[in-house]
């Protein structure tokens, strides 16, 4: 795949960067493929004895070796079969860093060095050379060897314990946001350091885990909780801890989302709901106020909710307060901004003639990707070994036929 056939216009930000991923299942891959959405070149590597990227063969909907999991995570890669563990592959592995920026995995913590995938070790292949961790506990601790996952980190950083409506179980996320956050911190920091080292001609090793990103993520709750000791509690309607209302609300006939992060949309939803003397009551007036009286003032704006629709109130408060409606899946993707922004991606598939995708929210003015599938498990091998690495047709069939490739 060429520069030329990646992007129309100009020059994607990331094009004449090159990373080699040894990465499986979610997080990684996500974090790769926003590197490779932007115009870097990643090769992805897998291993031929074990099938390659477990992702490939995550149901409901697969195929031989693929599936629509993987190909979610995969688009604008190139794969490579490299078993690490076989004794003819370090050599090629090391002239792949030779020509790359970075090398990017997201295995256990204590497998990196065990691999040969940290920089003590490739830093003297390629001194610039950045090779970037992401797993579940870091590199660095006591939990090292442990494996992770996603809901884990939920329950370890505190995240079940706050979501879902009081005295019900622990609830997680309805999706899978540390793998995901993890992914893009761990892309950041790699194009970080491979901006520096493309200065300084040093390298270095940028670690990412699961469980640091998850409690990063108590953001301002953390603070309070950190600076002030204060106890999170899990909010009834999904409310906002402080703020009032800030909230799922009921209508006529479902669920409206409101948000008066500020005064004056707090003071237009009580003038739209048609009880404009709850802006001037003094029980309700300021954001204290609202906030020490919540069980009082809520119900009241709920009762006043339930006589329209949520169609009525949207086409209401737009405008005015910040609102939304509680969408299903498919009826997100029918919001009229979803074919605005160009958020569905339709690439070509053999298997299942057309992977439809949701597209990267970033978008670059002067240029656009022209996207491509999700490889098939070695796709790019013997291309790459033979116009990167000038390995013969001979070299490589000899590599295949003893177990490394």
């Amino acid at each position: 795949m060429t520069e030329v056939q990646r992007h129309t216009g100009a020059r994607l930000p990331l094009a004449g960067v090159r990373i080699i991923s040894v990465e499986q299942f979610g997080a990684g891959p996500w974090g790769t493929m926003m590197l490779a959405d932007l115009g870097a070149e990643v090769l992805k590597i897998e291993n031929p004895e074990t099938g390659g990227d477990v992702a490939r063969y995550v149901p409901p909907y697969t195929v031989e070796s693929d599936s629509v999991y993987f190909q979610s995570f995969n688009r604008n890669k190139k794969s490579i079969t490299l078993n690490l563990q076989h004794p003819d592959t370090t050599d090629i592995f090391h002239r792949l860093v030779s020509i790359s920026d970075g090398v990017f995995n997201n295995l256990r913590g204590d497998l990196p060095a065990k691999l040969g995938l940290d920089y003590e070790t490739l830093g003297k292949v390629k001194p610039s050379i950045v090779c970037c961790s992401l797993s579940a506990f870091g590199r660095n601790n006591s939990r090292a060897a442990e494996p992770g996952y996603d809901y884990l980190m939920q329950g370890y950083a505190g995240w079940m314990s706050i979501t879902g409506e009081p005295d019900t179980p622990p609830q997680k996320t309805g999706l899978s946001l540390v793998d995901l956050s993890a992914g893009v911190m761990a892309a950041l920091g790699l194009m970080s350091a491979i901006l520096r080292a493309r200065d300084t001609g040093v390298g270095c090793d940028v670690d990412v885990s699961l469980f640091d990103t998850a409690l990063s993520q108590l953001g301002y709750v953390g603070a309070w909780h950190l600076t002030k000791g204060y106890q999170p509690q899990r909010m009834a309607d999904s409310s906002h801890p402080s703020q009032i209302p800030f909230q799922v609300m009921p209508t006529k006939d479902s669920w409206i989302v409101v948000a008066c992060a500020k005064q004056n949309f707090y003071q237009n939803l009580v003038q739209i709901l048609g009880a404009p003397e709850l802006a001037e009551d003094p029980r309700f007036r300021g954001f204290a106020d609202r906030l020490e009286n919540r069980e009082t003032l809520v119900p009241i704006l709920k009762d006043l909710f339930r006589r329209r629709t949520t169609a009525e109130w949207l086409d209401l408060l737009k405008g005015e307060v910040p609102c939304a409606p509680v969408n299903t899946v498919e009826e997100a993707f029918r919001d009229p901004q979803v074919a605005e922004d160009e958020m569905i991606l339709e690439i070509p598939h053999p298997e299942f003639g057309v992977a439809r995708q949701v597209a990267s929210p970033i978008k670059i003015s002067d240029s656009k990707t022209e996207h491509h599938r999700g490889p098939q498990l070695g796709e790019h091998t013997d291309e790459v070994l033979r116009d990167y690495l000038n390995m013969s047709p001979q070299e490589i069939e000899e590599l295949r036929r003893n177990g490394a490739l």
